[in-house]
């Protein structure tokens, strides 16, 4: 649209095509006829925001049935306008527009397209801004509750109607976020059991009890480390590109051509992306697992034990309901950072830093999410024994 406003016409014979009148009521009325392509629009359209914002009637009416041809171009023109007028509180209204146009225009929300006007900083007062804090914390949960539902019914159609989920999509997520994120989880994941295991060795050494130290090793990270690990690196990785590439397309009007379309972006975008993370973490928890135990036993062989005492500790420490936690908490981790993912993504608003900020907010809560969840499945184990 920015493109369009490259010419400013000097006079009205350059601007063919369009009269504006005031009726007796206080209407202002604008009379569109001929062709509204591309290169008619161009002349028009720095003429008819500097109309509109230099006018400031309360009610305006925009007549099309003279308009011989009408492409997207002055659909953006008419939408323009219509932002315009409805941002400082006035009327609009379209007459003479095909019932099919009509549809399109209405896909569009008005507010999206007006003019941004600087506003000069102020202090706001500690009150305000806890309300508009809380207002804001409130209406996200309301959001993220909507898309769990969505996303819920949307898993259930695809549960009984197999053929209709795009398997090409949930394998191309599931490599994307799994078989890539394999050696960076494995990496990280060594890291953290080496240094833990020496950290453990160091406290552990006056009282002799190193060889401990493996058990320690292997508790901690099929319990917690593992599937902790492994859902904040998918986090920064999986969760900030899903809400990338989903916000791309919605500041691109993909999703809202999707929508046109008559398909569900939560059951098109979403389901593909949640589906294939979910499958793949519990893997990458396993790796993770075994990666960090490894990393314990380079660590072990520092003290001078025999490796072979190192995976006894290790094999009597591990029993399946360690394990078994573990790769629950992965599969809820998975579903949490896909799902704020895909839901920031479809919350991308428009601008040049609209997707960058979707991204961080995807990490940031999808990390703030998991420490959560973290917690309350912990506690939840703990009582129940398991």
């Amino acid at each position: 649209m920015n493109s369009l406003a490259s010419r400013k016409p000097t006079t009205a014979d350059e601007c063919p095509g369009w009269q504006a009148g005031l009726d007796a009521d206080g209407t202002r009325r604008i009379e569109l006829s001929g062709v509204l392509d591309r290169e008619r629009v161009e002349i028009l359209w720095v003429r008819a925001n500097d109309f509109v914002r230099e006018d400031h009637s309360e009610r305006w009416v925009v007549n099309v049935r003279g308009v011989s041809e009408l492409d997207g171009a002055g659909l953006a023109l008419i939408l323009r306008l219509q932002a315009d007028v409805l941002a400082r509180g006035g009327r609009f209204e379209v007459e003479g527009l095909s019932e099919a146009h009509r549809r399109l225009l209405a896909r569009f929300d008005p507010k999206g397209y007006a003019e941004r006007v600087a506003v000069e900083p102020c202090c706001q007062r500690l009150p305000d801004q806890v309300g508009r804090a809380t207002a804001q914390i409130w209406d996200d949960f309301r959001t993220q509750v909507t898309f769990i539902g969505e996303l819920t019914a949307a898993f259930a159609e695809a549960v009984r109607r197999p053929r209709s989920v795009r398997w090409s999509d949930v394998w191309l997520a599931a490599e994307r976020a799994g078989a890539d994120a394999l050696p960076i989880v494995a990496l990280i994941a060594g890291l953290v059991g080496l240094v833990l295991a020496f950290q453990s060795a160091m406290a552990m050494r006056p009282y002799g009890a190193e060889i401990y130290v493996a058990n320690l090793v292997t508790l901690a990270m099929l319990r917690e480390l593992g599937p902790l690990m492994t859902a904040i690196i998918l986090a920064g990785r999986s969760g900030g590109a899903f809400a990338a590439e989903i916000g791309t397309m919605t500041v691109n009007d993909e999703v809202a051509a999707l929508k046109t379309m008559g398909l569900k972006p939560v059951s098109f975008l979403a389901v593909p992306r949640v589906l294939g993370l979910v499958l793949m973490v519990p893997f990458l928890a396993l790796f993770a697992n075994l990666a960090g135990i490894l990393g314990g036993a380079v660590m072990f062989l520092t003290l001078d034990y025999p490796m072979s005492a190192y995976f006894d500790q290790v094999l009597s420490s591990a029993e399946p309901r360690h394990l078994l936690s573990g790769l629950v908490k992965s599969v809820a981790f998975g579903l949490t950072v896909a799902g704020v993912g895909c839901l920031r993504g479809l919350q991308t608003a428009r601008g040049p830093s609209a997707v960058g900020a979707s991204t961080t907010r995807a990490v940031v809560a999808g990390i703030l999410l998991i420490v959560i969840l973290d917690a309350v499945l912990g506690t939840v184990f703990y009582f129940i024994g398991f």
